[in-house]
Formats: structure tokens, C-alpha cells, sequence
């Protein structure tokens, strides 16, 4: 009895070597006898006990890896703390368990290494406007040389890039200053836009007020033509009315009635208008006077 358990417990020993169960997206690597023997994929795989042995497990997912921070010095001679991420992926599980001996460390020197050198190239100023350059630089860098160890180099990500404190603070100065430069062009050029428009707009108001001015002065000069015009043609149509009443019958006394009603009226107005009166000679004469005014209508009649 002691020697069947013995022998059950045996049994199931070698059926738990014998039967291996590779999970999905991992390789293991096996070693018949302490050589190489093949490369173990996902599923149920059969292993010879004390024979073979699995070396190395692989995850072939894509890994990020953190770079560790460092100290670069710009070409400018400006230390610059550099803080970074790596993303790569095994393809080939033999070369990453012959190539190195550990992979993950040589990738890590290597980014380090590629970093400081392409920060050396470059200003700092030009270290936080290039950024995607850099990380493109390093990439190719590490993944010309992580062939050889059965690695891709996917992408390589700047987390953080920290000048010192002193730097910093100048840089926060500077920007300080050029925005408030930008400030200060903004306002003058909008002071000068409404000058501008100030200017712009009095000349408008001074041209629109000389257009009125002018336009007022030919209306009126239009008006008082038009009136002098139509007085004109009024005294030319009551002349011709005269005249041609003068030649009907009774005209003539109409016109002597009419001219002594009108010297009478003058010497009314006149007395009414102050204490001094200038009178002619013959004032008491009215007839006179009549039938000298008619005498100078009929002499223009005549001509007429």
C-alpha cells in the first residue's frame, strides 16, 4: 500500500512536468539538456522531466518602462532634468534570452545614453519647442540597436523637462515681460486706431458741413433769383395791365384818381412818421402835381 501511493505520487510529479500550460500572449523558451531546444507557444505543451527545462518566460504584450529621471546639459550649458517613458515589445523570445543578459537594463542605459546626446545638440529653448523630435530621435536610436536583443522599440514619451530653479525663474520673467509688451503694443494700437477714427471721422463731418454749407448758399442764391424773377414778372405784368387800361375808355381818369389817392397817402405816412415834414413848393397844387404824373404816363404809353 505505501509503495502504490508512493507510486501515484511519483506519477502525478511527472504528469505535472510532463504537461505545461503556456498562456496567451507569452513564450517560453526551452532548454533540452542546457542548449536552446525551441520556443514555447500559448497553449497545452508536453516537457520532458529532468530533460527539459523552461529558461525563460517572455510577455509578449507592449511594456512601458519607466526611464528614470537624469541630468542633461543643453548646448547652451544648461542642466535640464529629463524624465521619460519607454514602450517597446519582445519579437523575437530567443534573441531576448541570448542577446542580453538582461534586456530592460540595456534599453533603459541605452535611452538614458541616446537622450543626453540628442539634448546636447539642441537649446534649451529648443528642448521644450522640439519635443516630438527628440522622442523621434530616441526611438530610432534605441530600436536600431534593441534588434539585436529580440526587442522593438515602440515609442519613447518626455514625461517632464525641468530646468533649475533659476532658469525657471527667468523664463517666467521673460514671458512675463513679453506679455505685457504685447499688452502695451495692443493698447497704443488701439489708441492709435481711435485717433485714427477720431481724425477720420471730423474730416467726414467737416466735408459734410462745407457740402451743407455750400448746397444752403446756392439754395438760398436759387431763391432769391427765383424772387427777383418773379417780382420781375409780376411789375412787368402789371405795367402791361396799366398800360392797357389806360387805353380803354375811363383809363385815363382811373389813372388820375388812382395817383392823387397815392399822393395823399404819401403825405399821410409822412406826417405820421415824425415832427419834421419836407414838403415841395406847390404841395397845395394837387391837381399840379396829377397832371404832371399823368403827363409821364402818357409819354411812356405813347412810347410803348
Amino acid at each position: 500500500m505505501p509503495f502504490a501511493v508512493a507510486l501515484a505520487i511519483v506519477v502525478l510529479i511527472f504528469v505535472a512536468k510532463t504537461l505545461r500550460v503556456v498562456p496567451q500572449q507569452h513564450a517560453w523558451v526551452r532548454e533540452r539538456l542546457g542548449r536552446f531546444h525551441d520556443v514555447l507557444e500559448p497553449g497545452l505543451r508536453v516537457v520532458i522531466p529532468f530533460v527539459d527545462r523552461i529558461a525563460y518566460k517572455h510577455n509578449l504584450k507592449e511594456i512601458p518602462l519607466d526611464v528614470p529621471p537624469q541630468i542633461c546639459i543643453t548646448r547652451d550649458n544648461t542642466q535640464l532634468q529629463v524624465d521619460g517613458i519607454l514602450y517597446f515589445q519582445v519579437t523575437d523570445p530567443r534573441l531576448a534570452s541570448y542577446g542580453s543578459s538582461d534586456y530592460i537594463l540595456a534599453i533603459t542605459q541605452l535611452a538614458q545614453t541616446t537622450l543626453r546626446s540628442v539634448i546636447g545638440k539642441l537649446e534649451l529653448d529648443k528642448t521644450f519647442e522640439e519635443r516630438s523630435d527628440i522622442n523621434r530621435a530616441v526611438v530610432l536610436s534605441l530600436d536600431e540597436a534593441a534588434a539585436n536583443w529580440g526587442v522593438k522599440v515602440l515609442r519613447y514619451e518626455i514625461k517632464d523637462l525641468t530646468p533649475p530653479k533659476e532658469i525657471l525663474h527667468a523664463m517666467q520673467q521673460q514671458i512675463t515681460s513679453e506679455r505685457e509688451k504685447r499688452a502695451r503694443i495692443a493698447q497704443s494700437e488701439g489708441v492709435r486706431q481711435e485717433q485714427i477714427n477720431l481724425a477720420n471721422g471730423q474730416r467726414e463731418a467737416a466735408i459734410q458741413k462745407s457740402e451743407g454749407d455750400k448746397q444752403a448758399v446756392i439754395n438760398k442764391a436759387t431763391g432769391d433769383a427765383e424772387a427777383i424773377r418773379l417780382v420781375a414778372i409780376a411789375n412787368a405784368e402789371a405795367i402791361s395791365l396799366v398800360g392797357q387800361a389806360i387805353g380803354h375808355t375811363g383809363g385815363l381818369e382811373a389813372v388820375n384818381l388812382k395817383v392823387a389817392e397815392q399822393y395823399v397817402a404819401a403825405f399821410s405816412n409822412i406826417a405820421k412818421a415824425g415832427n419834421t415834414i419836407l414838403l415841395p413848393a406847390n404841395a397845395g397844387d394837387a391837381a399840379g402835381l396829377v397832371a404832371t404824373a399823368m403827363s409821364i404816363v402818357k409819354s411812356g404809353h405813347k412810347g410803348v
